[in-house]
């Protein structure tokens, strides 16, 4: 008997406009693969070819509420079934850092916050930017790029938060300048605060960035901006259950109209503060990539003491598609980052790599 299952299982070039499939696996390897999980084509997401150019090459499709266009040797990569999956479980186990990873508590009287503001493109952050800052703001350059740097002030009370505008970016594994400042700033300017804006209308496609933010960062707040589109388009996001799931803030906001400003303000206070500790939620690591993290983290905490997160680091290496990390490494610019000075310059680095273990 032929499984009926397997024999609708197809790649994406193949299936016809305005037929729905979903997502079983990329047959990529390297950037382009990542790309595309960044952009959302992760197993049991759903698809529908939409657009077709005039000459039939790219084609557009509709994934969370976006087209996306793929050329066809590019759908060819990615196999879909038209049957539906079955729900997923969610992940029963939750890989929480040790206590020494956590970065230490603000003292109460200190009057002076760093606010960080990441998001996908288009999420509503620079909206949310202005709506928090108004007209104290500056923009210039980051230092040796061409991406502007927005940053602001808020006042609350008798404490000051200096709010940074980081570059829109789909992810935080540094494949453009964009991803590159915004990884930089999240892992080595510890802001005392991230708020990770997030589009309410597509909120799927955007947790590998919150993922990512939340395995450098515990200190997140997540603002669900555009509650109202999404209030529109008939989606309903249960915000207390998202909350306890992720183990951060959650805000639902409109920034444009300044509705859940208040919320949000008093949240990022509270987390900035150490009056909040949020507990993020962290993918749970295989048996043998646990202890290959276990024995890397040392070894990088050798090379760069009084580095951030050398976890993050380490899972980096160890996933081996960040080239410009271990770039970064070899020619001293992550030691510059971890404020390795003196002695310590480009000259005095290993010149390759400590064996990452398997």
């Amino acid at each position: 008997m032929v499984d009926r299952r397997q024999s609708e299982v197809v790649t994406l070039e193949r299936i016809q406009a305005g037929t729905s499939c979903w997502v079983r696996n990329i047959r990529l390897e390297g950037l382009l693969r990542r790309r595309l999980l960044d952009l959302g084509f992760i197993p049991g997401a759903e698809i529908v070819p939409t657009l077709i150019s005039p000459l039939g090459d790219p084609r557009g499709y509709r994934l969370h509420e976006t087209i996306i266009a793929l050329r066809q040797e590019e759908a060819a990569c990615v196999t879909v079934t038209t049957a539906r999956p079955a729900p997923g479980e969610p992940p029963a186990l939750i890989d929480r850092p040790p206590a020494a990873d956590l970065l230490p508590l603000r003292r109460e009287d200190d009057f002076s916050f760093t606010v960080a503001l990441a998001g996908n493109p288009n999420a509503g952050k620079s909206t949310l930017f202005n709506a928090l800052t108004g007209l104290r703001q500056h923009v210039g350059n980051w230092p040796g790029k061409t991406v502007a740097r927005c940053e602001g002030t808020l006042l609350l009370g008798h404490r000051r938060f200096t709010v940074v505008d980081l570059p829109g970016t789909y992810s935080l594994l540094s494949s453009s300048p964009e991803e590159e400042i915004a990884r930089d700033f999240l892992l080595f300017g510890a802001p005392d605060c991230t708020i990770l804006v997030l589009d309410s209308t597509s909120l799927q496609r955007q947790m590998n960035l919150a993922f990512q933010v939340m395995e450098i960062t515990d200190r997140v707040v997540v603002c669900l901006n555009l509650a109202d589109e999404a209030s529109r388009k008939g989606i309903t996001i249960d915000v207390e259950r998202l909350e306890q799931s992720l183990g951060i803030p959650v805000v639902r906001c409109v920034a444009r109209s300044g509705e859940g400003l208040d919320r949000l303000c008093a949240m990022m206070a509270a987390v900035g503060t150490g009056a909040i500790r949020p507990r993020p939620l962290r993918i749970p690591l295989a048996e043998h990539l646990h202890e290959a993290v276990a024995e890397l983290v040392p070894l990088i905490e050798d090379i760069f003491p009084g580095l951030p997160n050398a976890r993050w680091i380490a899972l980096r290496l160890l996933d081996g598609g960040d080239q410009r990390l271990r770039q970064e490494i070899r020619t001293g610019v992550l030691a510059d980052l971890a404020g390795r000075i003196g002695d310590q310059s480009v000259g005095g680095l290993p010149p390759v790599l400590p064996e990452i273990p398997r």
